[in-house]
């Protein structure tokens, strides 16, 4: 009841019974004063108070009156406005009012029509906008399935081709010493045992290149444990984690760290030629710290860039600096290599 008395029908009604109000006040002042100072016989006290019943009276009908009838053309016009709010809020930007009075109410409605077209362009953009971002995306997946294939290509052909290629001239070399010296035989097959090794460890470095670059909705913590778990099964390397259990990272920032410990084990069995690796991941003062390590051959980090792992290193730059990090590398030839990395949480 309240909220209805307070509609813009009633303020108006408000407003004309406020205006009966003074005016029967100012009457009856002035009546009365004329009563007691000059004392005409027409006016008496009775007449004063009769005639102002009576212009109560028709003042209350007469504003009821006339506060319904000058509010029903206001009202009219700011239920316009109100629906055009309601086509707005439900993203319907091509509606319009227009209003042929020249006052406030019609400034206010030429003011939505404007908000309403600005809203339908800024749509429009924002459509063209996801088209495109669509179509960048698709031709930057497809560029980098065409580069990843090109990698794996290339890491076959350089590594696991040439050394299968030399197995099988060594085997063929050992056959035709079999029988002539057993002991250079011998030799030429362990030779073929170590190559067969280093193949195989190539292959597998490959194939964890191969590996989902998700955690398939495990934590950091497990996705990792199940990587080195694996790992473990695969190669004769020894590994050392130590990484938080309560780390809480979004799902963005938890990928790309997985991707980065991933690729850094791919180098370490590919090129390091190491027999330890460590890992630690903690959170201080907001910040993801993650320290990678190995005992194996170690390079010169600012003479060897055109060494094979120099796309890994630029890779997992890339990434830390995408989420916002910082990425640190030290090797030392004959002592290992050491990554040090810090995102923000």
């Amino acid at each position: 009841m309240m909220k209805k008395l307070s509609s813009i029908r009633y303020m108006y009604i408000r407003s004309h019974l406020y205006a009966v109000f003074l005016t029967t006040v100012v009457l009856l002042s002035v009546l009365l004063s004329i009563h007691v100072l000059v004392g005409p016989e027409w006016l008496s006290a009775l007449s004063v108070f009769v005639f102002i019943l009576l212009y109560i009276l028709v003042g209350l009908i007469i504003s009821v009156y006339a506060g319904f009838k000058s509010s029903g053309e206001i009202k009219e016009r700011l239920d316009y406005l109100s629906v055009l709010i309601t086509q707005f809020a439900n993203g319907n930007y091509q509606s319009r009012v227009y209003f042929n009075e020249s006052d406030e109410v019609t400034r206010i409605s030429n003011e939505m029509n404007e908000l309403g077209e600005k809203l339908q362009n800024q749509v429009k953009s924002l459509r063209r906008m996801a088209d495109e971002k669509a179509d960048f995306a698709k031709s930057s997946h497809k560029a980098a399935v065409i580069e990843e294939r090109q990698r794996l290509a290339r890491d076959l052909h350089d590594a696991v081709s040439q050394q299968l290629f030399a197995i099988t001239m060594m085997s063929e070399a050992a056959l035709k010493q079999l029988d002539i010296d057993a002991d250079v035989a011998r030799t030429q097959l362990r030779d073929v045992a170590d190559s067969a090794l280093k193949a195989q460890t190539e292959m597998r470095a490959l194939l964890l290149h191969l590996r989902p670059v998700h955690l398939s909705g495990d934590p950091l913590p497990i996705g990792v444990k199940k990587l080195i778990d694996e790992l473990k099964q695969k190669t004769n390397m020894n590994f050392a984690v130590a990484i938080d259990e309560d780390i809480d990272l979004s799902e963005t920032t938890e990928e790309h760290v997985f991707r980065i410990i991933q690729e850094s084990l791919s180098n370490t069995l590919r090129h390091a030629a190491a027999s330890e690796a460590k890992i630690e991941a903690f959170i201080r003062s907001n910040e993801l710290f993650l320290h990678i390590s190995d005992n194996g051959e170690g390079f010169n980090v600012e003479e060897d860039t055109d060494r094979k792992t120099s796309y890994g290193l630029k890779t997992m730059k890339e990434r830390s600096e995408e989420l916002g990090g910082t990425f640190t590398i030290r090797s030392i030839k004959g002592e290992g290599t050491y990554l040090d990395i810090r995102i923000p949480c």
